[in-house]
């Protein structure tokens, strides 16, 4: 395994771990969403497969939902804590967003990075492409970290 850590000393199974404690969650389920970490520095949530209950943005039945969207911007800026420390709980308590142009099709992916990071406060931005990769949406918000760890060894738990 690579010793390779991001800027805050986080590795790659830390974030692995991560990621599979909320894939196997029953939210991301229920959602049909799953969030990978591509690189040390960046979070993903996917949604592959749009299903009937996400579309109806704009008033088309080909767009995705902006409360999808909004819900896909809260998990990759809460998620944007894990690239800081993993093994803590967060909460993101501020989130703001501007949609472009509609995401028109079945998939969409939402990415962020982390913009600074103290203590118990990480400030992130965040952005919204279709399956083209053209950028529909871009959003930031602030996150707290909390002193508590999760309860075991995935953040599911």
């Amino acid at each position: 395994m690579s010793s390779e850590t991001n800027q805050f000393g986080v590795d790659r199974q830390a974030l692995q771990i991560y990621a599979s404690g909320f894939n196997d969650s029953e939210l991301l389920t229920m959602f049909g969403m799953k969030i990978e970490f591509p690189q040390l520095d960046v979070v993903q949530a996917v949604v592959d497969e749009a299903r009937p209950g996400h579309m109806g943005g704009m008033g088309k039945k080909q767009a995705i939902n902006g409360g999808v969207l909004a819900a896909l911007y809260d998990l990759v800026v809460g998620c944007s804590a894990a690239l800081v420390d993993p093994a803590r709980r967060s909460a993101t308590v501020q989130l703001s967003m501007n949609f472009e142009r509609p995401v028109i099709g079945d998939y969409v992916c939402a990415s962020a990075r982390v913009d600074r990071a103290g203590k118990s406060l990480v400030f992130s931005s965040a952005e919204i492409v279709d399956r083209e990769g053209r950028v529909c949406s871009h959003g930031q918000g602030v996150v707290r970290l909390s002193r508590h760890p999760w309860r075991g060894d995935s953040p599911g738990q």
